[in-house]
C-alpha cells in the first residue's frame, strides 16, 4: 500500500531520501510550495550552512523545476489549477515515489499562527487525512502547541512514519 504524506516541493529537492523510500510513497504537494522553487533558486539567502551543500540543493531545486517544466508534468499541473482543490494526475519522481499537486486556497483559517504555505500545508492534511512531513521544528511545535487535528513527523523520522499503521487515508 502506498504512503501518503503532505510536504513542501523543496523538501524534495533537500532531503534525497524522500524520493528513493524502502517502500511506495505518494507527496501530495501544493502547488504555491513549487512556486516556491523558483524564489528560492535563485535567491542570495543562503538555504544550507554549507556552501557545498547550498549549491547542490540549489541544482536538485533547478531539476524540480525543469521535471515539472515538462509538457505532460506541466499538463498534468496544469489541469489541478483549473479548480480549487482539485488534484493533479500522478507524477512519478522515482520507482517508488509519486507526487500529486493540489491547488490548495490559503483560507485564513489559523489566521496569524501560520504563513500562507503552513496553512495550506495544514488544510491540505485535513483534507486528504494524511500527515505532513516536514523539517521546521517550530511548524511543528506550533501544531503541537495548538493541539491541531493533524498528524505532522519531522524529516528524520520519515523512515518511522513509514513502518507505523496509518488510517485509512481519504482519496
Amino acid at each position: 500500500m502506498t504512503r501518503v504524506f503532505v510536504t513542501e516541493a523543496v523538501m524534495l529537492a533537500i532531503y534525497g531520501q524522500l524520493v528513493v523510500p524502502p517502500k511506495p510513497v505518494e507527496f501530495i504537494i501544493p502547488y504555491t510550495t513549487i512556486m516556491e522553487l523558483y524564489e528560492l533558486q535563485p535567491s542570495p539567502e543562503p538555504l544550507m550552512t554549507n556552501t557545498a551543500d547550498d549549491q547542490h540543493v540549489r541544482d536538485k531545486i533547478g531539476e524540480l523545476i525543469q521535471y515539472f517544466e515538462e509538457p505532460l508534468n506541466k499538463k498534468k499541473i496544469d489541469r489541478a489549477l483549473q479548480v480549487p482543490w482539485a488534484k493533479s494526475p500522478s507524477i512519478p519522481i522515482g520507482d517508488r515515489t509519486i507526487v500529486t499537486v493540489i491547488n490548495a486556497m490559503d483560507t485564513a483559517t489559523y489566521g496569524d499562527i501560520f504563513d500562507p504555505v503552513e496553512t495550506e500545508l495544514l488544510l491540505t492534511a485535513g483534507r486528504t487525512e494524511a500527515p505532513i512531513i516536514t523539517d521546521q521544528y517550530e511548524l511543528i511545535e506550533r501544531i503541537i502547541e495548538n493541539a491541531l487535528p493533524v498528524q505532522v513527523y519531522d524529516i528524520d523520522d520519515f523512515d518511522f512514519a513509514l513502518e507505523l499503521p496509518f488510517p485509512e487515508q481519504a482519496e
